[in-house]
């Protein structure tokens, strides 16, 4: 389904981006969206078809696809909630969330910590001094001292969203997909009768 309304949870992006169609965040024009790091919900509510109905009616069973997602989903149809799919495939029974004609769908994403911390890479200036190197491929970069302005639970002067002790990422690293990806899809299982 096309139409899903993200609501950012953490620092570095609107409140709300409409999506007229299912993109990866990583690849969004808005730079908020593009270094988000957290959780984000899509909304759709679906009118259920004719034969999807009478195949439930026959002991039939709705299936919700979410194709694929990076990283976590959690599911809320008409109210009910379901636990979260944390692995592939992204799919679960929501047969008895159904009311009506309707299915009101809530998907609670959850993607990575790498893209915010490679956008504060981007964006802003140090905030910290880093000792160590890359060796054979594998970044070995720690910080060299906490900083004062962390000690004193104080803000990046510098504006970053972000604080580690390890350099796992930096600015030339790729963002990782993330986000809804999909395809979407409902999908009725019916027993076949032998």
């Amino acid at each position: 389904p096309n139409g899903f309304l993200p609501n950012a949870l953490a620092k570095g992006a609107d409140e709300q981006v409409r999506f007229d169609e299912l993109d990866a965040w990583n690849e969004r024009p808005e730079e908020g969206v593009r270094y988000f790091s957290g959780r984000a919900t899509y909304r759709k509510s679906v009118k259920l078809g004719d034969e999807m109905l009478r195949a439930v009616g026959k002991g039939g069973r709705i299936v919700l696809d979410l194709g694929n997602v990076r990283e976590l989903a959690q599911v809320t149809a008409n109210g009910k909630a379901f636990d979260a799919l944390w692995r592939p495939p992204f799919r679960l029974d929501v047969t008895e969330a159904v009311k009506g004609d309707r299915l009101d769908l809530e998907i609670t994403v959850a993607n990575l910590w790498a893209n915010r911390l490679i956008g504060d890479d981007r964006q802003f200036a140090p905030d910290c001094e880093w000792k160590g190197e890359v060796v054979r491929g594998v970044k070995e970069i720690g910080i060299r001292e906490i900083p004062a302005w962390v000690k004193d639970g104080k803000p990046s002067p510098t504006g970053r969203h972000t604080f580690t002790t390890w350099k796992h990422w930096d600015k030339d690293d790729e963002l990782l997909p993330s986000g809804l990806l999909g395809p979407v899809r409902l999908r009725t299982v019916v027993r076949c009768q032998s």
